[in-house]
């Protein structure tokens, strides 16, 4: 089964436009997300899938420069896009990541592959977003199964569905086997994505600290203790649903 991660990137962010290219310790928000899943054993390949719009062409040259593979498709039909980038790189399962978390974490990517996979044939999708989250904002990982998500991009046709990608799946009781991921520990109350200036800040320092992303999630967890503080920075943050996208 070929296991390929695709990262959405995008530059047209509403509260922090241009947010995937901006910079953590010398290097672009993207490049951390891809080098971050490069050290995950479970993936075969990692993907960026951007838009076909003008003013996403720098992630494409970005990717051209780095010799990372790249599909275009539909700006806000991101399922779509989705799709068509796993059509061509033959996916038996897709991984779905966004590029507005710097800190992705490779052990539990593999972990949320190895859930999926110990579920063969009958699991659609496994990821540690399910309820209950138990892991910080910003190490969301998705495991989808191709027949699922092309029964997904055939059948929704709703907005959340559309932009959201794997929102179909589990908005659908019963009509898909899901499975999900917990940790020992909650730490939902942690917010390690990129949406908001306050969250740039964050990880800013976060990355300063180490200067590099060879780091684990666990090293961050170690580092904020020692400096709670910094959890403050961006802790009033409130995270988009999927259902603000009807709105």
């Amino acid at each position: 089964m070929k296991v390929v991660a695709i990262v959405q990137a995008r530059l047209g962010s509403t509260r922090l436009p241009g947010k995937v290219l901006l910079e953590l310790a010398g290097e672009p928000v993207l490049a951390r997300v891809i080098n971050r899943l490069g050290r995950a054993r479970r993936l075969d390949e990692v993907v960026v899938a951007t838009t076909t719009e003008p003013a996403d062409d720098p992630i494409a040259r970005l990717c051209e420069q780095r010799n990372w593979p790249c599909g275009r498709g539909s700006e806000f039909d991101v399922l779509d896009r989705y799709y068509h980038v796993a059509k061509v790189h033959n996916a038996d399962a897709v991984v779905r990541v966004t590029s507005d978390c710097p800190l992705i974490e490779p052990i539990i990517v593999d972990r949320a592959v190895e859930m999926f996979l110990a579920g063969q044939p009958e699991l659609d999708y496994a990821a540690n977003t399910l309820p209950p989250r138990t892991f910080p904002r910003g190490l969301d990982t998705e495991v989808v199964k191709m027949d699922a998500l092309e029964r997904a991009w055939a059948e929704s046709a709703d907005k959340p569905s559309r932009e959201h990608v794997t929102y179909y799946l589990y908005s659908k009781p019963g009509r898909f086997r899901l499975r999900g991921m917990t940790n020992d520990h909650n730490l939902s109350h942690m917010r390690w994505t990129l949406d908001t200036p306050e969250d740039l800040e964050l990880l800013r320092r976060i990355y300063d600290h180490f200067g590099d992303d060879l780091f684990a999630w666990t090293d961050v967890l170690k580092l904020l203790e020692a400096r709670p503080e910094w959890l403050e920075i961006n802790r009033h943050v409130q995270q988009k649903k999927p259902e603000d996208t009807q709105k």
